[in-house]
């Protein structure tokens, strides 16, 4: 999508009289940034308007060639396109045109706490935000979950993260110390910008090369905890655990996770 910031972009809308009236007044104006809230699209123009998009089960964006289409039978419900590039999205159900002042009504947005990834989020907002009374009283293995906490925290991070903060899943943040709340907001950023940075890995570089050099599959290096059960702890060498935690499945240390 980057291919598209700063670009002049025409939007070609499709099957809705909804989508082509938003086209309409896309189509002089030009994509300033694209970004992500959760698991939604966010497309910002120079005019102020947002174009909100959630690809559900079935939504797809492609990147390709302006004069290079997909090749598909899906339905086309939005088309962003400079010279030489377009980004078609095919299939999504959940798509609409907000300003930059109005986007935080968005109903699934409204539900969200800060993205990990794209709100500048800092360890000091994460220990303020494990302080509110509304956070505070939750086990770390539920709310980790709760999109409401911060959007960006999946099942495998949950595990990798309380792996790295030395804390067990049924924690609450009020009962952690200074430090502890510290250390689990270092953790959350630290774990999560690596998952981006290297495509879904968490586990620490000198772990994962030892691993690769005795000929481990990705699957095997790729994590430290997660899906890991029954495996030696990198650490401590204590065998991997796997317990059901606010109904998902969830991999911890039982020696370094004592905290």
């Amino acid at each position: 999508m980057a291919y598209l910031e700063g670009a002049s972009a025409g939007a070609g809308m499709s099957r809705s009289p909804e989508l082509e009236s938003m086209a309409g007044r896309l189509r002089q104006t030009r994509v300033t940034a694209v970004d992500c809230w959760g698991k939604a699209l966010l497309v910002t123009f120079a005019d102020g308007h947002v174009l909100y998009s959630h690809n559900q089960l079935y939504g797809v964006w492609r990147l390709h060639r302006s004069d290079r289409p997909p090749r598909t039978n899906r339905i086309l419900r939005a088309r962003l396109s400079t010279s030489r590039h377009t980004a078609s999205l095919y299939s999504a159900s959940d798509i609409s045109l907000w300003t930059t002042q109005t986007l935080e009504r968005q109903p699934f947005l409204a539900r969200l706490g800060p993205d990990l990834l794209t709100h500048d989020v800092s360890t000091g907002d994460i220990v303020a935000r494990l302080g509110e009374r509304r956070f505070a009283g939750r086990g770390l293995g539920s709310l980790l979950l709760d999109q409401g906490f911060y959007a960006g925290i999946g099942n495998y991070l949950r595990s990798e993260i309380l792996f790295y903060a030395g804390l067990g899943p049924m924690k609450r943040p009020r009962d952690l110390s200074d430090t502890q709340r510290e250390k689990l907001a270092n953790s959350i950023l630290t774990t999560i910008h690596q998952a981006y940075r290297e495509a879904g890995v968490t586990n620490r570089s000198g772990w994962r090369k030892r691993m690769q050099r005795a000929g481990k599959r990705r699957a095997q290096w790729r994590f430290a905890v997660f899906d890991r059960d029954e495996e030696p702890c990198h650490a401590c060498g204590a065998t991997i655990q796997r317990a059901s935690v606010a109904s998902r499945r969830f991999y911890y240390c039982p020696v370094c996770q004592q905290g």
